[in-house]
């Protein structure tokens, strides 16, 4: 009696797969979904809060119910900051000392206690802009 074998094609179960896929989600476009979570808001629907502490993400929208917490942003937002406040704070340090004749002193006070408040100002609109984008291309955890 002839064994009867069974030949794997690669690539045919994914094609198959593909082929019963439901239709594709609605779109989620970038722009609107950045600027809602630049504000705080729920990048789905701009009316919920974002954000239930400084920077603790709402597990969901308290309007929509989207859920928000499948983010990964990790360490990106800070790193967002510290390259945009670099690229403010010095050209801004070089021109006042050119300009002025600040003690030096007094610049050690000064900037860094700038770098500090701009930090803390930036952080949040920049992590929410960071969900939003990752709502919006269906990164992370977001489908």
């Amino acid at each position: 009696m002839a064994a009867q074998y069974r030949v794997a094609w690669p690539g045919l179960s994914s094609y198959r797969r593909a082929m019963t896929d439901p239709a594709p989600a609605a779109e989620r476009p970038l722009g609107p979904a950045i600027a809602h979570g630049l504000r705080g808001r729920c990048p789905a629907c701009g009316e919920g809060r974002m954000f239930t502490r400084f920077l603790k993400v709402a597990p969901a929208c308290p309007q929509c119910g989207e859920r928000l917490d499948l983010h990964q942003a990790d360490d990106f937002p800070a790193y967002v900051v510290i390259l945009a406040l670099g690229h403010i704070l010095v050209p801004l340090m070089i021109e006042v000392n050119a300009a002025l004749a600040i003690p030096l002193g007094w610049q050690a006070a000064i900037w860094p206690t700038l770098a500090v408040v701009l930090a803390a100002a930036m952080i949040q609109p920049v992590k929410g802009a960071v969900v939003a984008l990752q709502w919006s291309r269906r990164m992370a955890g977001f489908a």
